[in-house]
């Protein structure tokens, strides 16, 4: 690690996990940008379109500074010679099995990437250790809990899925490593994503491509849930802040009145998000606009797997990291309707073949 004038740490090595992925891609991108070496690691499953991540990889493969290694996180062999290469400074584990309601139907996928890959993950910090170790959590964490906005100090005991329940098991079982071996850990609980190059089976995706082809969509809730939508540039920009910053203990943390959010450990997690939800159907409004054509919706009940509203309380990162995200979803929605019209006509000639340089 080096530093600037600022005091702030700057990574030059990197081991990026889920370098392939929606975030993942565009956080490589800025670091290459930056200057650091990254080393990404993804198995680049077929949860969604191969082609996808194919072609966000090839973004990144001519760029010198940039290595790959295609595998999973379960595989505690590969992730262990990743390490031995990469010497990272700093890890950053965006690798997971993703989606609230396919946690449903196909549980022993998050026990695999999110629990059993997490633990060979900080098996691997603990025998060589990064100055930092920046993880993402999720906003689901929240769960039953109906105070808004979420706050980091809040309890979250309540998960009503899977998938949240696997990113809470995360963000323990960093705690614990950081207690134990004095791993600086940092979790981060991104709240709902959006932007170019995003997934195919988020909701901003979906509606784009449903009311493109003419075909309804499902409206869960009426429309009316309620997601603190936040800009991919803005949660990157949140994490590569969030990286410069080792997690400390805290010294006021005490067992007998225990903050969530803090620990004695070098510990801690915090939210990215855009602090103003808005309903699903305003989304969908933004749509019609962007693509000039109406939706065919088609209202539906909440599933129980879904929160009724997210909403982020970023007071604590403003304060300690200086960052907010900013992007208005009036900005954001027409960008990812611009890159959504290139990646559609250019897809069918992308090859799903893998493109892999160690």
């Amino acid at each position: 690690m080096a530093g600037d004038p600022s005091g702030k740490i700057v990574p030059q090595r990197v081991l990026l996990t889920g370098a392939a992925g929606f975030i993942g891609s565009h956080l490589a991108r800025k670091l290459l940008d930056a200057g650091a070496e990254v080393f990404g690691f993804d198995n680049v499953n077929d949860y969604y379109d191969v082609r996808l991540k194919e072609a966000r990889l090839a973004r990144l493969l001519p760029d010198s500074k940039f290595r790959f290694t295609r595998a999973d996180l379960a595989d505690r062999a590969a992730l262990e010679r990743a390490f031995a290469d990469a010497r990272p400074d700093v890890v950053v584990n965006l690798a997971a099995q993703v989606g609230v309601r396919y946690s449903r139907t196909n549980p022993g996928s998050y026990v695999q990437s999110n629990l059993v890959g997490f633990v060979n993950l900080l098996e691997c910090c603990r025998a060589q250790p990064p100055k930092h170790l920046v993880f993402a959590s999720s906003s689901s964490v929240y769960g039953a809990n109906t105070k808004a906005p979420s706050s980091e100090n809040d309890s979250v005991d309540h998960p009503l899925n899977l998938y949240a329940a696997s990113k809470k098991a995360n963000e323990l079982l960093a705690h614990s490593y950081a207690h134990l071996y004095a791993i600086p850990s940092t979790g981060l609980r991104f709240f709902t994503v959006y932007g170019p190059w995003g997934r195919p089976d988020m909701a901003l995706f979906l509606f784009t491509e449903a009311i493109t082809e003419g075909r309804p969509i499902d409206l869960f809730g009426d429309g009316l849930l309620k997601r603190d939508f936040t800009y991919v540039d803005d949660i990157v920009g949140g994490v590569m802040r969030v990286m410069e910053r080792p997690a400390k203990p805290d010294p006021a943390w005490s067992g007998a009145d225990p903050d969530p959010a803090t620990s004695a450990a070098p510990w801690r997690v915090y939210n990215i998000g855009h602090s103003e939800p808005v309903e699903v159907r305003h989304v969908v409004a933004l749509l019609e606009k962007a693509l000039g054509k109406k939706a065919i919706t088609v209202n539906k009940p909440r599933d129980p797997a879904d929160v009724p509203a997210t909403c982020a309380d970023v007071s604590a990162l403003e304060r300690d990291v200086g960052f907010r995200p900013t992007t208005a979803i009036e900005d954001g929605v027409p960008r990812f309707v611009e890159w959504y019209r290139q990646w559609r006509a250019t897809r069918d000639t992308v090859a799903a073949q893998p493109a892999s340089r160690r």
